[in-house]
């Protein structure tokens, strides 16, 4: 009953969400800072964490250490092993979920209402007493050494890896946070532990919640479950130095299709031009079938299924990145064109039409995102990480319709530099060999 409970709850919260989310900020006594959006509609929250620096604080010959920690944080803790955590969070009709990137440890947490006490128990008990059981250790690193072996066989894994490889070098971002065969298998409980203490502190933590509960029950629970976490954690990786010297780099792979990455110095999303590039880069590559890449790559010269573009801003670096794949005789006229679209866009700019057909595509698909409890959590601690206000929900598509046809051009001339892009190419490749070592 609980169970079905829940799936009537989860299905409630995702639907269609009230056109205004007014954001509260507040303050607990004990220090910690959170966005709070109430929705007593239904008896369901959703609370969403993040620790700002993720795998990027792999300690020195540790790599993979934070990934294999975070996937032992429901794989017991206090007094239950994993199976009788998996038992009681089930018994709540809750559901914790625990991710990493190279920047973030995302915890996503939901819970109904009248189990709301438990849960947080729970989830503090995963947070501040993981068992981290030598049996436990062991399954997740044989599933993460999989997840290496597996991706040393696929193009497109092997393409990112070399990517990163070669526009990163030793920067944390430039090796898998899965870490290699070797580094996980030599990870000892000892390592996690201390991946454990060097990430999950409060001074990176940002925290934002939706639905059924008010300001003072939130502050509470937050007190309770994340008061005991460590101060401070490890120092933040900080800026990598990006390698972009222009031309390619050819990873001899056999495959039939050849799996391309490129991309050029981006934009920081704090930047006053961030918007007009947005709009730039859904007219260049970013949106669909509607893109000048997709047209010209796709549609007029049939060289591949898709081609795309687009903005990335990790805490240590920006990039104006892209993806193709294309057969191995086609693959090099691919990138061609793409280079070609790079030029023109810059000399040429866009289109009046091109700017207004973007805006409308982009302002009305936005409304779209709120479509719940969770997702509005989602949104709501990516805002506090990027350093936005709480009324940017309200005020962004303003700001993408403010973006003039100057505005657009003057950033595709001042950003856009085809002498930067750089491709990385897996496969073999007809008619295109390596200009970078």
């Amino acid at each position: 009953m609980i169970r079905l409970a829940l799936a009537f709850v989860m299905l409630c919260a995702a639907l269609p969400a009230r056109a205004g989310v007014e954001v509260q900020e507040i303050t607990t006594p004990g220090g910690l800072e959170a966005w709070l959006v109430e929705d007593h509609s239904i008896p369901f929250a959703a609370l969403e964490l993040r620790f700002r620096g993720g795998a990027s604080l792999d300690a020195p010959d540790k790599r993979g250490a934070v990934n294999l920690m975070v996937g032992l944080l429901e794989e017991g803790a206090g007094d239950m092993d994993a199976q009788g955590f998996a038992r009681a969070t089930e018994s709540l009709a809750a559901n914790f979920s625990y991710g990493v990137s190279d920047d973030t440890i995302s915890v996503s947490a939901r819970f109904l209402t009248e189990n709301r006490e438990q849960a947080a128990a729970l989830l503090r008990a995963s947070l501040l007493e993981p068992r981290f059981d030598p049996d436990a250790i062991a399954r997740v690193r044989a599933q993460i050494m999989s997840v290496i072996q597996s991706s040393q066989k696929d193009p497109r894994d092997l393409v990112g890896l070399s990517f990163d490889r070669l526009i990163y070098g030793d920067h944390p971002y430039g090796s898998s946070l899965n870490g290699t065969e070797e580094s996980v298998a030599a990870l000892t409980r000892e390592d996690i532990i201390a991946a454990q203490r060097a990430t999950l502190a409060r001074d990176r933590l940002y925290i934002s919640a939706v639905g059924d509960i008010t300001a003072g029950e939130l502050s509470a629970l937050l007190d309770d479950v994340l008061g005991d976490l460590p101060a401070t954690g490890a120092p933040l990786a900080g800026e990598a130095t990006l390698n972009l010297p222009g031309g390619v780099q050819v990873i001899d792979y056999d495959t039939p299709q050849s799996i391309a990455a490129f991309a050029q110095p981006g934009i920081d999303r704090d930047h006053p031009d961030f918007f007009a590039a947005y709009l730039l880069n859904h007219i260049l590559g970013g949106g669909s079938f509607e893109s000048r890449l997709m047209n010209e790559v796709r549609e007029k010269r049939g060289l591949t299924y898709g081609v795309y573009s687009y903005l990335m801003d990790k805490d240590g670096a920006e990039l104006w990145m892209g993806s193709v794949a294309s057969a191995n005789n086609r693959v090099a006229e691919a990138i061609a064109v793409i280079r070609d679209e790079w030029s023109k866009i810059r000399q040429n700019g866009v289109t009046e039409a091109e700017l207004q057909d973007a805006k409308t595509y982009l302002t009305g698909a936005y409304p779209l995102r709120f479509e719940g409890n969770g997702p509005i959590a989602d949104i709501a601690v990516g805002m506090q990480m990027e350093g936005l206000p709480t009324d940017y929900i309200t005020t962004r598509n303003d700001q993408v319709n403010a973006v003039t046809l100057e505005d657009v051009n003057r950033v595709a001339r001042d950003l856009l530099d085809p002498a930067k892009l750089t491709f990385v190419v897996v496969g073999k490749p007809e008619g295109l060999e390596s200009t970078i070592n």
